[in-house]
């Protein structure tokens, strides 16, 4: 029975439960092989339904996740006003039993919390969303002092892989010019720390407790999935909730 998944190392309360998970564990095969949550990418349904049923039986989760359909926007949800399948790249609760999820294969899941365990929120934190706000909109969404919130930073594409264009090094810079420090060059284009851009926003917003970090999806082929690595293939989930 699927073992391997990510248990976040942040000083969050006990009753805040979180899990990322990683490609193993599931049925599907090829490209997908083997845990792939995401029902958009081609895998056979039928392996998908197991997948998740599978994810709900290993964790014990109190209900259903709300699965959103990502669209690399900065739309944040409340997870027990929201339908499964809504457009939105976060979603955030405040009551204890509901399942806020994200999926992901190279972009940034990022988890929130505060101190006393109140409130949770899960976003799906690639360039694009990162840029447009996302984080900020989470933030805003939780109505909570930025002092008081924990963030974690899940698996993603490393430093050393991802490669933008220009303009998406001027998208950052626009809005901050310290974003100068998340680009290499690499011939005509840069290599960007997503990581590093998301902390940033992070501190910008006054949220000074971050944690996690580090986990490159496309380098390690035998643990995620990475779609600039693959171009088909499967999403992990990062989870969380209250229970």
């Amino acid at each position: 029975m699927w073992s391997d998944w990510i248990t976040p190392d942040w000083p969050a309360p006990e009753w805040v439960r979180a899990c990322v998970t990683t490609r193993w564990g599931g049925v599907s095969s090829g490209p997908y092989d083997s845990l792939n949550l995401g029902d958009h990418v081609g895998d056979h349904p039928a392996a998908v339904r197991e997948n998740r049923r599978r994810l709900f039986s290993v964790l014990e989760l109190p209900e259903e996740p709300l699965w959103l359909r990502q669209v690399h926007g900065n739309r944040v949800v409340e997870a027990g006003a929201a339908s499964p399948g809504c457009e939105a790249d976060a979603s955030f609760s405040r009551v204890r039993g509901q399942v806020c999820v994200v999926m992901s294969a190279d972009c940034l899941p990022l988890l929130l919390c505060d101190h006393t365990g109140s409130c949770v929120a899960a976003l799906h934190a690639g360039w694009r969303g990162l840029a447009d706000g996302v984080i900020e909109a989470a933030l805003g969404r939780l109505q909570t002092p930025a002092s008081e919130i924990l963030a974690w930073l899940g698996p993603a594409i490393g430093p050393d892989h991802f490669m933008v264009g220009d303009e998406v090094r001027q998208r950052f810079l626009q809005h901050d010019s310290r974003a100068e420090t998340a680009f290499r060059p690499a011939g005509r284009r840069w290599l960007a720390d997503i990581y590093l851009l998301a902390r940033q926003r992070l501190h910008g917003s006054g949220v000074s407790a971050v944690y996690g970090g580090g986990e490159c999806t496309f380098q390690n082929r035998e643990r995620y999935f990475s779609y600039r690595r693959d171009g088909t293939t499967g999403r992990m989930a990062s989870l969380i909730w209250l229970t």
